[in-house]
């Protein structure tokens, strides 16, 4: 197992700095890669692990960096999990399967491409862990396609909850008229809003 770890995370590093050399030179903001930050990632893998989630939806799959993460974390579970990413992008899903095959957590991994509010419609439940990391604009938008197929001990954690809240000002509103949620902000990479649902009877739907 270490190996592997020491593989996936050797292809890891080449792709933050290939990733982050590629974005130094695309003009175009929808096409650069935008990888997680290696912080964020390393909390992201430790979070998903250490709290046993076992079916994980990932928006936003990009080249493939923060999926990574999560399939190691999965990959280790007694029962590894699942990983359901999804991009819309066909060139970044490329590069994304690709990597995520030379970092030999593809068994763990299911690629979806599209829309990201119609694809999450296709996906069965339960859910307990969404990672947020697409357009933030309509992140409320999928929550509220998800919610329905989302375990009553979920996990919800959204990247750039420092660097863009504007952006994800109706998601953050959405959570916050659920009382059943406990959310906090953590200033790690761009920062990450996680957000926890406390097991209960009769949760309002959003």
């Amino acid at each position: 197992m270490e190996q592997a770890k020491d593989v996936a995370r050797a292809i890891l590093a080449e792709i933050e700095k290939a990733g982050a050399s590629f974005d130094r030179a695309e003009p175009n903001h929808e096409q650069r890669f935008l990888n997680l930050d290696r912080a964020a990632g390393e909390f992201l893998f430790f979070l998903v692990r250490a709290t046993r989630r076992r079916r994980v939806v990932e928006i936003g799959t990009s080249n493939g960096c923060s999926t990574i993460w999560l399939a190691m974390a999965l990959r280790e579970l007694a029962a590894p999990g699942r990983l359901i990413t999804i991009e819309r992008n066909p060139q970044k899903q490329r590069a994304a399967v690709d990597n995520v095959r030379r970092a030999s957590v593809h068994d763990y991994v299911e690629f979806l491409r599209g829309d990201a509010t119609e694809v999450a419609r296709t996906i069965d439940g339960p859910i307990d862990c969404i990672f947020f990391d697409a357009d933030r604009v309509s992140a409320h938008l999928q929550l509220k396609v998800l919610w329905p197929k989302l375990s009553a001990d979920c996990l919800l954690v959204t990247d750039n909850a420092i660097s863009h809240p504007a952006e994800l000002e109706a998601y953050f509103g959405l959570l916050a008229a659920l009382p059943e949620f406990q959310t906090l902000v953590l200033p790690i990479g761009k920062g990450l809003h996680v957000a926890h649902r406390i097991a209960s009877r009769g949760a309002r739907t959003p």
